[in-house]
């Protein structure tokens, strides 16, 4: 049994921030728990735009404050993501967050992220992985 908080994870390497200076995340479960996703407490910064494309990896994520427009960049369709408002890329979809207020949300990844991952120039974190333990 794995019992940690997000305020435990402050400050450590599983507390990451973004290159872009857009966002924060707080990585609960990581690939080395070795159950099969990671959990995450991620906030984007009010007045930000980031473009992602998770080619590699699909992510649910539930909002639990603030606001943002979703956009679908291959439809163009938008979406307004508030409180209580969960989107899912199971299509790998490549998307932009454009965020009105600060935006906290709770993300699941699969597979699961190892904490080192940050996006690269088109919006993708890389498929990394822990190695096999012996």
């Amino acid at each position: 049994m794995i019992v940690r908080s997000f305020k435990d994870i402050e400050g450590t390497d599983r507390h990451v921030k973004a290159a872009s200076g857009t966002w924060e995340s707080k990585r609960i479960v990581l690939a080395k728990e070795r159950v099969g996703f990671s959990l995450h407490e991620t906030i984007l910064y009010a007045g930000t735009e980031t473009s992602m494309w998770y080619a590699n990896h699909i992510e649910a994520v539930v909002c639990v404050e603030g606001e943002a427009e979703l956009t679908d960049d291959e439809t163009g369709q938008k979406y307004t993501i508030t409180p209580g408002t969960m989107y899912l890329l199971d299509g790998h979809e490549r998307h932009t967050m454009r965020i009105k207020e600060d935006f906290r949300c709770i993300c699941v990844f699969n597979p699961p992220v190892t904490g080192r991952e940050d996006h690269d120039a088109n919006g993708v974190y890389p498929l990394l992985t822990e190695p096999e333990e012996v």
